[in-house]
């Protein structure tokens, strides 16, 4: 494959600039920013295995008794409270859809750039390079942030058109992980406070096709060291929950206890962790916890995420206890975030609405 010609934000002399930058040999504040960033965070990295949970008795897979589903909610439950992420198996998505996810991936992201940064089909304006951030916000990787609305609505297509078949792809699993997402929102509910019966349909009444979106990512190899750049800079999803299946090549890193800790990779897992959106519903019950994906200078790696999100008018209430956040909107949060980003370089995050 020809580099220079399919990864146009990632060629030489763009490597060169972000690798001087790292290395100071520019002034400015960004190019501080990674120096900074392992003084706060030592780069000890352990290999703790990441909670497994079978999700069989909670999506139908097989027969299963009361008892087993009541541990399978209790197991989620105490996932997201220990550690903020787990892995899923028997999630109803079956191997042959995930392999079938991961070729159409490829497909997309090997076209030249030029074609796959301006499609005029479903995934129009929906490619991403880099970030669209400030520089000291770099990230080795490209993506689609494609919402559920564009995928499932969109204009009628020619049916010559190779976007079909991604189209038809993507759209099979985004619509089961949008039933996982709340199934498994439902489940984290019941368990906050006296009317949590009531707070369940919460999330289905404000998550939606048209706030909810499925983000393809691709993480090309990247010739400047690991740990000098990032395929996705550490940071805590501005979401509900998100659901992530990766291929087998992995990178993916979450923070706990002060240490870093990989997530080796299964094809044939998901893994769910908890957003802000939740950790403050939740009054902290849950936890959002940063996590960042490492670049590899050999292969490249493919992901896709799903991100529950609200309507931009829906108010985030501390649930469950004396309030630890005030309440703010999801747009509110999403400016907040943006604000930040755009003068300080970075997101500040949940601490902006602590009471």
């Amino acid at each position: 494959m020809d580099k220079v010609q399919q990864d146009q934000p990632f060629e030489f002399n763009s490597c060169t600039t972000v690798f001087e930058n790292l290395l100071k040999k520019e002034k400015g504040p960004e190019t501080t920013m990674m120096f900074e960033y392992k003084k706060k965070h030592p780069c000890l990295v352990d290999n703790d295995q990441l909670p497994l949970i079978d999700l069989s008795s909670f999506t139908g897979v097989g027969s299963s008794t009361i008892l087993e589903k009541e541990r399978c909610k209790r197991q989620i439950i105490e996932a997201s409270k220990g550690w903020g992420f787990f892995q899923v198996v028997n999630h109803g998505i079956s191997n042959e859809l995930l392999k079938k996810l991961n070729a159409e991936q490829m497909k997309l992201f090997r076209q030249p750039y030029d074609k796959k940064s301006s499609s005029n089909s479903f995934l129009s304006n929906t490619y991403r390079s880099g970030t669209p951030t400030p520089r000291n916000q770099f990230s080795w990787s490209e993506a689609f942030h494609i919402p559920l609305s564009d995928i499932r609505s969109g204009n009628p297509q020619n049916p010559n058109n190779n976007n079909n078949t991604l189209r038809s792809t993507i759209d099979e699993f985004a619509g089961t992980l949008s039933e996982l997402a709340l199934k498994i929102a439902q489940v984290l509910a019941e368990n906050v406070g006296s009317d949590s019966k009531g707070l369940a349909g919460y999330f289905a009444e404000n998550c939606s096709e048209e706030t909810c979106y499925l983000r393809l990512n691709r993480y090309p190899p990247c010739p400047i060291s690991s740990g000098q750049v990032f395929g996705l800079m550490p940071h805590t999803d501005s979401d509900f929950l998100t659901i992530l299946y990766q291929d087998q090549v992995g990178g993916l890193q979450l923070l706990k206890d002060g240490r870093w800790v990989t997530v080796k990779p299964n094809p044939q897992y998901l893994i769910i962790n908890i957003g802000d959106l939740f950790q403050a519903w939740s009054n902290d019950l849950y936890k959002s916890v940063e996590h960042r994906v490492m670049t590899n200078n050999k292969f490249e790696r493919f992901s896709a995420a799903y991100f529950l999100c609200p309507s931009h008018d829906t108010v985030i209430r501390s649930k469950g206890g004396p309030p630890l956040y005030k309440r703010f909107s999801f747009g509110e949060f999403r400016e907040q975030v943006q604000e930040d980003v755009r003068k300080l370089g970075r997101k500040v995050g949940l601490s902006r609405f602590l009471l």
